[in-house]
């Protein structure tokens, strides 16, 4: 059996995500910010696919300051090796992120929620949009909102991964093997934003609450 997140982590993370969908603040909810990303204004070029050999008909959509998909999860354990992510436990298992720490070494993707965004392709350019390294996302399923980063990229035909960090806090089973999930997960990211540093979930969580808020007020 895998070793889990250690459950002092585990509830850090949740708590976190909590203030934003279970205290009753419906300004940051996960109800009204998906009600604002309700209609897709597509600024991709082409469509993206959930997983290899999927229909690609996932749109990268944009909304005043932010750009939005709804794909499923997939669970990424690259970075910094870990009892959860590693060789033994991920037969895809990479050693490194596209982005770093501030002090140089890899994310840790069993410790940091962080998201994945797709190569850069005809199809959609991450920076062009005003998204790169450390930007923040909110990340809605079901009735959580967790806030997180841009912490990798992947294959530049498929969307929709984030960290084992990530899958845990939002109730998703994080096994990089057999976990994740085929619901709806959509992602909102934030553009031209940063979590300072990249590797401190609390920074994600008080820039990505202001940003929710801004969004949720914006014509």
């Amino acid at each position: 059996m895998r070793a889990l997140v250690p459950a002092a982590l585990s509830a850090a993370l949740l708590v976190a995500a909590l203030p934003f969908t279970e205290t009753g603040d419906a300004e940051v909810g996960a109800a009204a910010l998906l009600a604002k990303v309700r209609s897709c204004q597509q600024i991709s070029r082409g469509l993206y696919r959930a997983d290899a050999g999927a229909p690609a008909d996932i749109p990268v959509c944009g909304v005043k300051g932010a750009v939005f998909f709804t794909a499923d999860l997939d669970v990424d354990c690259d970075g910094r090796p870990s009892r959860e992510c590693g060789e033994r436990t991920d037969p895809l298992f990479q050693p490194t992120t596209a982005f770093q720490q501030s002090d140089g070494r890899q994310l840790d993707a069993a410790r940091l929620p962080y998201v994945v965004v797709p190569g850069a392709s005809e199809i959609w350019d991450h920076a062009e949009s005003g998204i790169r390294g450390g930007a923040v996302a909110a990340v809605i399923h079901e009735d959580k909102v967790l806030y997180a980063v841009v912490g990798d990229t992947g294959p530049t035909d498929l969307v929709g991964e984030a960290s084992y960090a990530a899958a845990e806090a939002l109730g998703i089973d994080p096994d990089p093997v057999r976990g994740g999930t085929g619901s709806e997960v959509t992602y909102i990211l934030f553009e031209n934003s940063r979590a300072t540093p990249i590797e401190s979930h609390e920074a994600a969580v008080a820039e990505g609450t202001a940003l929710a808020r801004r969004l949720l007020r914006s014509t």
